[in-house]
């Protein structure tokens, strides 16, 4: 078994709301998380028909997980961060484990 996948086992056993499967951050139901080459560290630019695309993965107030942060978007909601790098979904995706929107217009890459 690949270490990627028995940290992936891990982490889900240990009911974290993320996990690295096959390298790709996921979130606990395993749909596949991205990040925006627009943001800046901290900083999510994504908001109206983006966020309709490309749904932030909103946190709940005091939720932790390991090796995610937040990030507060400009409307006050928590938003979880990889490296700084704001989490996104992609519409596209409709089962856990899709990558689809990996490479969307060259500026959305699956976060690992």
């Amino acid at each position: 078994m690949k270490i990627a996948t028995m940290i992936a086992l891990a982490v889900f056993a240990a009911g974290s709301g993320a996990a690295l499967a096959a390298d790709t951050l996921t979130s606990k139901d395993g749909m596949t998380l991205y990040t925006f080459d627009k943001d800046t560290a901290g900083v999510s630019v994504c908001y109206d028909e983006c966020a309709t695309n490309w749904p932030p993965y909103i946190a709940t107030d005091g939720a932790e997980m390991d090796g995610l942060t937040t990030i507060e978007r400009k409307d006050g909601a928590k938003q979880w961060a990889k490296d700084g790098k704001p989490l996104y979904f992609w519409v596209g995706d409709t089962a856990p484990g899709e990558t689809n929107g990996d490479g969307v217009g060259g500026v959305w890459h699956v976060a690992h």
